[in-house]
């Protein structure tokens, strides 16, 4: 068994994570506690917070820590109110038993190289919503609104982060990431959501490095000053979330994991864990 070393972004203090492994990453607007990891030092996007949401952190971790992990560390990312739970329980997880629930430790005799996030679907939309926000897809393909296999996870963006953003991001990427992530966007109809992985240093230098390559190019693209609004704001951080989803699978052999979902309260209804293997390769 290898401890995971992990890198909890946030922009407010967390008292109950009670473990030598877990590391704060600072995002907040405030001056954080003493012993949290501030991004606004060396080699960093701190400016772009507001966009990048906790993209700000892996940005800076990647340019200015990463370096100095060893090649066979995992290395984990999480949220604050999103944590990885190693198995399923009935029992309500809330501050006082979270700490016995987390995931702090891999087996190293499974064969995979990198966790993310169990999916979650696109379908399954109210007709209501897919109307209100949906329309300028409905008259592309009305089938959307009757058959949800065409829910995809352009569908699914479109309504919620502009229309055709993803598409006009998609196409900034090299061929055949475009031709591939296009395809992918267009077919599948679940993702996996929140930023949130596992991995190892080359493959977290590879995944940061086409990311935020791409990124830049948007960046061009889209801008800031028309950012508005809670669903376009962090558009940089959606991109990311279902381009995590493509490239994780397309590279990587890939264990699956459900997080828990604290809220900010705590009173934390977790998800029932489902582990299940995918596995992918280049």
């Amino acid at each position: 068994m290898s401890e995971i070393k992990f890198y909890c972004v946030t922009n407010k203090e967390i008292d109950f994570i009670k473990d030598k492994n877990f590391h704060f990453g600072w995002v907040g607007q405030d001056n954080p506690p003493h012993s949290y990891l501030r991004c606004d030092k060396g080699d960093n996007i701190y400016h772009k917070e507001k966009y990048y949401s906790e993209l700000t952190f892996h940005y800076w971790f990647w340019k200015n820590l990463l370096k100095h992990e060893t090649d066979d560390t995992w290395i984990g990312f999480c949220q604050k109110r999103r944590y990885w739970i190693k198995e399923s329980t009935t029992e309500i997880i809330d501050k006082s038993n979270i700490n016995k629930y987390l995931l702090k430790q891999i087996d190293n005799t499974q064969n995979f190289d990198s966790i993310i996030c169990h999916p979650i679907n696109t379908y399954g939309v109210k007709k209501i919503k897919l109307l209100k926000r949906g329309w300028k897809n409905l008259i592309r393909n009305p089938l959307i609104f009757f058959n949800e296999n065409y829910q995809n996870i352009e569908v699914q963006f479109d309504m919620h982060h502009g229309f055709e953003n993803l598409k006009r991001a998609i196409n900034l990427l090299d061929h055949k990431d475009k031709k591939e992530f296009l395809n992918f966007v267009k077919t599948e109809n679940k993702f996996n959501p929140h930023i949130m992985f596992i991995s190892k240093k080359k493959i977290i230098n590879e995944w940061f490095k086409t990311l935020f390559k791409w990124l830049e190019k948007c960046e061009e693209e889209f801008g800031f000053k028309d950012l508005t609004g809670y669903d376009k704001t962090r558009l940089y951080a959606y991109l990311a979330e279902r381009f995590l989803s493509f490239w994780f699978k397309k590279v990587r052999i890939i264990l699956a994991i459900i997080p828990s979902l604290p809220e900010p309260n705590i009173t934390l209804s977790i998800l029932k864990l489902n582990i299940s293997e995918s596995l992918f390769r280049r």
